[in-house]
């Protein structure tokens, strides 16, 4: 089965099916926090998170919302010189703020040019009944989907990188953004401490059997300045191989639904900032690899679910 050159349903191939046209994502930073660092939760956030929020890639929340749309599209448009663009609010929780402030920051961000989408990234514990509210009202006016940082099922792991929060509230978030009609999106990391090649395809399989939309499959990268990394320091855990990481995505691809869309298969680091693992600089080779294992294995997305 192909959709197009991969063997995959990739969101670049889904964003051209639906718009007939490139659709860039955005990088904005709404000056939002997360319940998990201002002390609600908590006030160190996720091991993993840095001091940007998992945004570091987006525009600056020095500037407006509309000059960081502006900077985007200037600095992407070397990248790509035409196409539509998702407004996408990335770092930290981006539904965590009063229903006005987010009322205000979503219908700005869709209305500037040439925006035909708003991806919002968040907890599923922030999605209050008034914030579902908003989101639904938002859905009837562009192409919306909410995407929620689930990285793994086992309790074990979740209290190490103390993400918050049990999987009941992931599941209870799914069910509620989708009796609105609001796409999802679940990320799952590849990699986390001292979990097992097995471990991880039980997360993968377990989000395969949820209404989750689309999925962003990322590599774990330790990142300098970050509680992860002094974990490690003291901690040495196994890093993944691109040989292994790319296995455990294929396997992956064949357990999920073949009409999930794949937003990602790798994750970003700033060379900078990257400490483990170095191999992961070359997302080309990696996705590339990604390529030629499925078709080795003459698969394809969806053929483990199939059977």
């Amino acid at each position: 089965m192909m959709w197009e050159d991969k063997r995959y349903l990739s969101f670049n191939y889904e964003m051209k099916r639906l718009f007939n046209s490139k659709v860039i994502k955005l990088s904005l930073d709404g000056g939002f926090t997360c319940p998990n660092r201002d002390g609600t939760i908590g006030d160190k956030g996720c091991i993993f998170c840095g001091e940007e929020g998992s945004g570091e890639f987006a525009a600056s929340r020095s500037l407006s919302l509309e000059k960081q749309i502006e900077s985007q599209k200037e600095l992407l448009s070397k990248k790509w010189s035409e196409g539509k663009y998702i407004a996408y609010f990335q770092n930290f929780t981006n539904t965590y703020s009063t229903y006005e402030d987010l009322k205000q920051k979503y219908n700005l961000a869709i209305s500037q040019e040439g925006v035909v989408g708003l991806a919002i990234a968040t907890r599923p514990d922030c999605l209050t009944e008034e914030i579902l509210e908003l989101l639904e009202e938002i859905n009837k006016k562009t192409f919306l989907w909410v995407e929620l940082g689930l990285q793994s099922i086992h309790e074990r792991t979740i209290k190490l990188i103390r993400r918050g929060y049990p999987l009941e509230t992931y599941d209870e978030a799914i069910k509620q953004l989708n009796k609105r009609n609001i796409k999802v999106v679940t990320h799952i990391i590849f990699g986390l401490p001292n979990e097992s090649r097995e471990e991880i395809l039980s997360t993968v399989k377990y989000v395969a059997n949820t209404n989750t939309w689309g999925v962003k499959l990322h590599l774990l990268y330790i990142q300098r300045d970050t509680d992860l990394h002094e974990y490690y320091k003291k901690s040495p855990f196994h890093i993944l191989t691109r040989e292994e990481y790319i296995s455990l995505i294929v396997d992956s691809i064949e357990q999920l639904r073949s009409n999930m869309v794949i937003h990602r298969l790798t994750g970003d680091c700033k060379r900078a900032l990257l400490v483990e693992p170095l191999w992961s600089l070359d997302k080309l080779r990696v996705l590339s690899g990604i390529d030629m294992e499925l078709k080795r294995r003459n698969s394809y997305q969806g053929i483990a679910w199939e059977k």
